[in-house]
């Protein structure tokens, strides 16, 4: 997962020439650069850092001393607030400003929708205070209010109602008690997304100003591409950010669909080799880590954007250093349910993201995430089961290449309890496991979610229907006209005719495996 930003390259057959000369570099982890990670977050509540390094050449698996403290300076009582702190709630690409947008997070129930009277993205609770319809299966009014559908009653960007049809114009003002307000989170626009303070209480209203979401400068360069893709995933929080703390599974977990360097000397047929990742500051709100020799830098802030840098090449090469950076960002959704966000900004072969179309590229990513979906599916049942403080003891991690994953686990319950804190509102219990189809359909979790792959999706529908009309009429019109089939206008006809309805049959096929549903047997890889 680690490498997911190369998989475009390959899954979408751009030519091997442009690949090598482009692309090759963004996997080769052999550079030599020293690199400095821009990233800025918040941390004025953390005066200073603990300083970890993984010394021996295995990570323990007890969580309560998984690397050896170089220098460790304690700040007595730090614990992290999963409700004192932003989520993403949506990439602005994929949202649609004539409709509400329903979205879950840390169990919360909110609805995102294009107040255009403030030209700003408001986050509502996602209730309307009549009778707790949900207000995002409603519509955006003429005068730009939310309405709820159930009745009508209509809010605006504050949260005010404004309109009740039902109360008399000559009676009372009921509309204007705040038993008719709705409930509205803080929010802002940062890096192309749309984050939201799980809290509706007012005196966090100006909360912008004491602490901002976690900045990634190469989204906002010009001179970086900044490509997001969003989907829903069939499996909680916690195990989402270790899978992608991961790069030792890459070349087994992805074999045939990523490109992953060829080490000199091959143990096995997909090129596992050892890694040497250790962790360096460690803190409430988060920690960072590095993989020597190849310089690759990585940073987790908590609770959900983790970071890698990695420089490509060598600045000899070039005036300017080559970088891509992998930013993903994990949402927790509910328990069992999660949602990433991800972005591969570089600062090379920025043309190619303008030459191809985005939904092209989530062809592959989607791939990618769907050929470990069902064993991280199955793992996190089987974590549940044990416990999540009993992970340290279940599982067997006595190589550097799990120094995240640990560090990961140890953050957790060091700083926040164990696990996401729902705060009541689940009862720990897992959903129930759908069929393998429900479990890794693309449709309801991406496509419908994403604005580019919604229209190539539409589009291609429409094409396929155009084939098969096509194929009809032909064959409609060959029998019209009492032409012989042994005419060679007649011939040429049906096998026109044939022709389409086989390309509409081929096309009805790419369209469920792309959008729907495709399977993936490591078996036979």
């Amino acid at each position: 997962m680690e490498a997911l930003t190369v998989s475009p390259v390959h899954s979408l057959g751009i030519p091997a020439k442009l690949y090598k000369t482009q692309f090759r570099k963004l996997i080769s982890f052999n550079s030599s650069p020293n690199f400095t990670s821009p990233l800025k977050p918040d941390e004025r509540n953390v005066s200073k850092l603990k300083l970890l390094t993984a010394v021996s050449s295995s990570v323990s698996t007890e969580l309560e001393n998984p690397v050896e403290p170089e220098l460790e300076t304690q700040i007595p009582d730090e614990k992290f607030d999963w409700y004192a702190q932003w989520y993403p709630v949506m990439p602005v690409c994929d949202l649609d400003k004539r409709v509400p947008h329903a979205k879950k997070i840390m169990g919360i129930d909110v609805v995102l929708w294009w107040d255009r009277n403030d030209s700003s993205w408001k986050v509502f609770d996602d209730t309307c205070p009549h009778r707790l319809a949900p207000l995002s299966e409603g519509r955006i009014d003429q005068w730009g209010r939310l309405q709820c559908v159930y009745h009508g009653w209509c809010f605006n960007g504050s949260g005010d109602c404004k309109f009740i049809p039902q109360a008399p114009p000559n009676g009372p003002p009921v509309h204007t008690s705040k038993k008719a307000c709705v409930g509205v989170y803080p929010s802002t626009v940062q890096n192309g997304m749309v984050w939201f303070w799980p809290n509706t209480d007012p005196k966090y209203k100006d909360i912008l100003r004491e602490k901002k979401p976690p900045y990634i400068p190469e989204i906002d360069d010009p001179s970086f591409t900044k490509t997001m893709g969003n989907r829903d995933i069939s499996y909680g929080y916690e195990v989402l950010i270790e899978n992608l703390m991961d790069p030792a599974h890459v070349p087994y977990a992805h074999y045939g669909i990523m490109r992953t360097p060829e080490p000199k000397n091959k143990a096995d047929r997909e090129g596992g080799v050892p890694m040497d990742l250790s962790i360096q500051k460690f803190a409430a709100n988060g920690f960072t880590g590095k993989r020597v020799p190849v310089n690759v830098s990585n940073r987790f802030l908590a609770p959900c954007v983790f970071y890698t840098a990695v420089p490509v090449g060598t600045q000899k090469e070039s005036s300017v250093q080559k970088r891509v950076v992998l930013v993903f960002i994990c949402v927790p959704v509910s328990p069992g349910k999660s949602r990433l966000i991800w972005t591969f900004p570089r600062n090379f072969g920025v043309w190619i993201d303008k030459v191809v179309p985005r939904w092209m590229f989530h062809v592959g990513q989607n791939l990618i995430l769907d050929s470990d979906l069902y064993l991280l599916h199955v793992e996190e049942r089987k974590i549940m089961d044990i416990g999540n403080t009993q992970w340290q003891k279940a599982c067997y991690v006595p190589t550097k290449s799990d120094a995240l994953v640990v560090g990961f686990r140890r953050w957790l319950n060091k700083f926040a309890g164990g696990q996401v804190d729902w705060r009541g509102k689940f009862s720990g219990a897992l959903p129930p496991t759908p069929p393998r189809e429900q479990l890794m359909d693309r449709y309801w979790t991406h496509v419908v979610n994403c604005s580019s792959c919604r229209a190539a999706h539409k589009g291609l529908k429409v094409l396929e229907v155009v084939l098969q009309v096509i194929s009809v009429s032909i064959i409609g019109i060959v029998a019209a006209t009492k032409q012989s089939l042994t005419s060679m206008a007649a011939r040429s006809s049906i096998l026109m005719a044939i022709l389409c309805f086989a390309a509409s049959k081929w096309l009805a096929h790419f369209v469920y495996k792309v959008f729907h549903y495709h399977d993936y047997n490591h078996a036979f890889r």
